[in-house]
Parts: structure tokens; C-alpha cells; sequence
């Protein structure tokens, strides 16, 4: 059997690891071993996270629409409620920004809403 020299192979896969381990603390970014578990350990939580993050978002526009709303005597279902029946087509992201940043564009969709029947 002829003999198989992996220097070059075997040192790719482990700088490789060991780049996306950059930043880690202690021998979590140095050892090779420990390196890698914590590497594959943080592939799966940025993917897991990804997803999660689309919920994180919709939630927090969520909570700051509730919290605009009832400054106006509403609850956020009934302000979501009326806005379809109003056909005023504005994402979640769209009227948590409105909420937040220009009161009074949010102040008129708000009467465009209850106006609806």
C-alpha cells in the first residue's frame, strides 16, 4: 500500500475551522478540538437564529403598534381589525415605524381606520 500524505489537506480543514473561530474566547479559538465543537455549535444557533429572527421583529413591531394604539383608545386587534376593513394595506414594520418615528402620519391612519365601517 502506498503511503497517503494529508499534510496540506488536513491543515486546510483545520485553518478553515479555525478562522470561523476567530473571536472566540480563550482555547475555544485556539485548540483545534474545542475549536470545532464550539464552531458547529455556533453554525447551528445562526441557523436556528435566523429564522427566530423574523419572529423577534414581528413581535416588537407588534408590541409598539398595541402601545400607539391604546394612546388612541384601542387595542391593537381592533386596530388591525379596522384597518382591513378600511383596505389600508400597511405591514406591521410600516406602521410600528410610523408608531415610532412621525406620530401624526400614524394619528391619521389611525382616523382613516375608525372611519371605516
Amino acid at each position: 500500500m502506498t503511503r497517503v500524505k494529508r499534510g496540506n489537506v488536513a491543515r486546510k480543514r483545520r485553518k478553515k475551522i479555525l478562522k470561523l473561530a476567530k473571536g472566540f474566547r480563550g482555547s475555544h479559538s485556539k485548540l483545534f478540538r474545542t475549536a470545532n465543537q464550539q464552531v458547529m455549535k455556533a453554525l447551528r444557533s445562526a441557523y436556528r437564529d435566523r429564522k427566530r429572527r423574523k419572529r423577534d421583529f414581528r413581535r416588537l413591531w407588534i408590541a409598539r403598534i398595541n402601545a400607539a394604539a391604546r394612546l388612541h383608545g384601542m387595542s391593537y386587534s381592533q386596530l388591525i381589525g379596522k384597518l382591513k376593513k378600511a383596505n389600508i394595506l400597511l405591514n406591521r414594520k410600516m406602521l410600528a415605524q410610523l408608531a415610532v418615528l412621525d406620530a401624526d402620519s400614524f394619528n391619521k391612519v389611525v382616523e382613516l381606520a375608525s372611519q371605516a365601517k
